[in-house]
């Protein structure tokens, strides 16, 4: 079913190669359709929406910003046993994001020469989540929580309508135990485009956080310099690192883990046990028969998926860093020894228990990550993610002063004479 490559040097970045085409440009087709969407959205607002809304959701729901007593209500309603797993989760991904903090600074120094940087979170933050089948609260979780522990002002979701025009209820309750401030019912690229231009109803926001498909992505990518954007992401990855010690039942589940995303998804084994490839393998063939999505891990494990074989865990390693996965799990007899060696990769998953399943939804760390190879230079959401930044300079008489012939002299270097003239006439 999946690949067998022996690393040579040669066959595993060919395979690599491979992995990329999956990462084309949108087609143009969808790039067209979705430029329509934003700007009939741009230009006429509510109704637009709406017009989307009736042709690709089925109805109109009876109001598009869902009332504060129907969050509520929800939340009264939920199974308490979600109620409970959610808050468990939450409690985790609050300890974890609290961590990363940063504080604004002032540096005074001895010529009364004043420097600092002021840190605050954003004013607005739209939050999109898909709706109807495809319904995820964890969403909700990795992407409210960080931006409220980072100050946003205030947090706007937005969620497309089930098909009778009423809202998810597990969207609700997570939003309610998150704190989002204001909830929408739209989808889609007119969605985007509503958050990133306001309507009369739907608030114009700083920035746009939150999972999508194509149509989604595709308006998230056109928009951005209108409004930040969290990422632009690619088919869901997962690399495994494996020795003789790791065992195969886990192995297999954790590939079709993410291959049951999309068939698009990429699972990859990276062993330097040969035999595994053929146990793993096995149990892949029998866990499949009772899991609800076979038919898409089957799909995304025969196109994407692969087992590479090395010689020795350093040659594991490298190749772990040249694809750069979203997911990397470690099930190596001393997972901890490689935390340093591991320079590319959204989420380390280290060790026999830490399933990628955890950081999806319980462990702390957020699983909004970087895909397509981008954890080269692309980091996971997080708070810093729903911060800007600002410096400040305070300089007196004198210290500019001492100052003034470096600058103008740069300044004069570089042609800039009205730069270099801004300092001389405070000494004229």
């Amino acid at each position: 079913m999946i690949k067998k490559i022996k690393a040579n040097g040669t066959d595993e970045y060919k395979f690599l190669k491979e992995l990329e085409a999956r990462n084309v440009e949108t087609d143009k087709k969808i790039t067209d359709i979705v430029s329509d969407i934003i700007n009939n959205v741009r230009k006429n607002g509510d109704e637009a929406v709406k017009e989307y809304t009736l042709k690709f959701d089925g109805k109109l729901p009876e109001y598009f910003e869902v009332p504060r007593e129907v969050i509520n209500d929800a939340l009264t309603e939920a199974d308490e046993e979600l109620v409970s797993a959610l808050l468990n989760a939450i409690e985790n991904i609050s300890d974890f994001h609290n961590r990363q903090k940063t504080e604004s600074f002032i540096a005074p120094k001895d010529n009364g020469v004043i420097l600092g940087q002021r840190i605050r979170g954003l004013a607005k933050v739209g939050l999109y989540v898909p709706g109807g089948t495809a319904a995820y609260p964890s969403s909700v979780l990795m992407n409210a929580i960080p931006a409220k522990i980072a100050g946003v002002e205030e947090i706007i979701m937005i969620t497309p309508p089930l098909k009778d025009g009423t809202p998810n209820k597990d969207i609700l309750v997570a939003a309610a135990l998150c704190g989002v401030d204001r909830v929408f019912l739209a989808g889609g690229a007119q969605a985007i485009a509503a958050l990133a231009y306001g309507t009369d109803t739907i608030p114009k926001v700083d920035k746009i956080v939150g999972p999508g498909n194509i149509f989604v992505a595709t308006a998230k990518k056109l928009l951005y310099g209108t409004v930040d954007i969290d990422m632009i992401a690619g088919p869901s990855e997962i690399l495994v690192l494996a020795d003789s010690t790791a065992d195969p039942k886990f192995v297999a589940a954790d590939l079709m883990s993410q291959a049951e995303h999309d068939k698009l998804a990429s699972a990859i084994l990276v062993t330097t046990d040969e035999s595994l490839v053929e146990k793993t393998e096995a149990e892949i063939k029998r866990q499949m028969e009772y899991l609800s999505r076979k038919e898409i891990i089957e799909k995304s494990l025969t196109d994407f998926g692969a087992a590479i074989i090395c010689e020795d865990k350093e040659k594991a390693v490298e190749i772990a860093n040249a694809i750069a996965p979203e997911h990397l799990e470690v099930l190596f007899e001393n997972p901890l020894e490689y935390i340093g060696k591991l320079d590319n990769a959204g989420s380390v998953f280290l060790g026999q228990y830490a399933s990628e399943p955890l950081g999806d939804y319980y462990a702390g760390p957020n699983h909004v990550l970087p895909t397509s190879g981008t954890a080269r230079f692309f980091s996971p959401l997080g708070v810093q993610s729903f911060t800007k930044r600002s410096s400040f300079i305070y300089y007196t008489r004198e210290a500019l002063e001492e100052a003034k012939d470096d600058i103008v002299l740069i300044a004069e270097r570089e042609g800039l004479t009205a730069h270099a003239n801004a300092i001389k006439v405070r000494f004229e």
